[in-house]
């Protein structure tokens, strides 16, 4: 799936999308999503909350399954391990970047670096490392 369908497809079937992020970019080995927060990412100290990574995350692991098998609306999330490592700052977009580490007949397993622009810095700063597990439906 490319990034105007995989975008079009989430919309479609998970309306609240535009809340946990959009599709950045798609290619053959990574999704990257985009999410720009706003005062409802917020908890208090100013930052981003943890939810919020974590949807953010769940999504992209989505997207990535999705790029790969095609739109199967019913793959669903089974196991999602998250690692916060760094506060986030409220003001930044966050780019999780997500890629299959393992695609099997009944379960897919992502990776996913959560990330944000640092000023002061060369490199992005990685805030959060998650995995994820999706089951995937039987063909029909």
């Amino acid at each position: 799936m490319n990034k105007i369908a995989l975008n079009s497809f989430l919309e479609e079937h998970f309306p609240q999308i535009n809340k946990v992020g959009i599709v950045h970019a798609v290619s053959d080995q990574e999704v990257i999503f985009k999410l720009i927060p706003d005062d409802t990412h917020l908890r208090p100290g100013n930052t981003i909350s943890g939810p919020t990574m974590m949807a953010l995350a769940d999504v992209t692991a989505y997207g990535v399954i999705l790029n790969r098998i095609g739109p199967k609306a019913l793959a669903v999330t089974t196991n999602l391990n998250i690692n916060f490592l760094r506060k986030p700052e409220a003001d930044i977009p966050m780019f999780a970047k997500g890629s299959l580490l393992k695609l099997g007949k009944r379960l897919a397993i992502c990776e996913i670096a959560i990330e944000q622009d640092n000023p002061k810095a060369t490199e992005p700063t990685l805030v959060a490392h998650c995995t994820c597990t999706y089951s995937i439906p039987p063909q029909t």
